[in-house]
């Protein structure tokens, strides 16, 4: 069975993340919704079929997120003093080892259930090198121009069609400094796990994008991005872009 509701759904009460007149404002609303539930630990109601499949169970065990997230680290670690933006951040302070780095730490996230959860307890976790997280989607980053040393954009790209990325890549370019990098990730579509996982995606309420991973590329050099390094992992194909 899916998750069981341990409390009332805030999701459902939420002030809208986009202006409606905004392109990217349904798709934006979905992906919030799917994010808060999942938070919230809300209970999703997905057909027998789906819930047999391996990859819903080990979503439903919380197997799955350490299968498949991706370590940005491994292509650009943090550096004490920088400053570093995660876009789509999630619970990222609470649970990836950003005390070692000694890096500051700046958030923007969807789900107002996570954005909470981290702007409470992070100043008590280090107070000097949480810099809060904001909401707000990635098309409209709420940070100054060339504010931050890296940028980290992972788990989300899946959930919106290439040209909303064009935006966001140059929206990235403004917030970083000169000569500064970006990792992000998307689907890989010759993943095993590629179709099972979007399918599974589409019932728990965020319709997913795979494209050719050769596109990628061409939005990335559309927007004025160098390929760094790349590298497929179980899902996700890893990208370090320098602008």
């Amino acid at each position: 069975m899916a998750k069981k509701q341990q409390q009332t759904n805030l999701y459902t009460s939420l002030p809208q993340l986009a202006n409606p007149d905004d392109q990217w404002h349904e798709q934006i609303q979905a992906v919030t919704q799917r994010f808060n539930r999942e938070y919230e630990q809300a209970a999703f109601e997905l057909p027998p079929e789906v819930e047999a499949m391996p990859v819903f169970q080990d979503w439903n065990a919380g197997r799955l997120q350490a299968r498949i997230a991706s370590e940005f680290w491994q292509f650009q670690k943090p550096k004490k003093k920088q400053h570093w933006l995660d876009i789509g951040c999630g619970l990222s302070f609470l649970v990836y080892p950003w005390f070692e780095w000694e890096a500051y730490f700046y958030g923007q996230e969807l789900s107002k259930v996570a954005q909470e959860a981290v702007n409470s307890r992070g100043p008590q976790l280090n107070s000097k090198l949480f810099k809060g997280v904001e909401r707000g989607p990635a098309h409209h980053l709420k940070y100054e121009d060339n504010q931050f040393d890296g940028v980290i954009a992972t788990g989300f790209s899946c959930y919106f069609p290439q040209d909303y990325w064009q935006t966001v890549l140059t929206e990235i370019k403004r917030v970083l400094k000169t000569g500064s990098v970006v990792v992000f990730d998307v689907i890989d579509p010759d993943s095993e796990l590629a179709d099972n996982w979007s399918i599974l995606e589409t019932y728990l309420g965020a319709e997913v994008f795979p494209e050719p991973l050769e596109t990628w590329k061409s939005v990335i050099k559309t927007a004025g991005g160098k390929v760094i390094k790349a590298e497929s992992q179980e899902l996700f194909h890893l990208f370090k872009v320098k602008f």
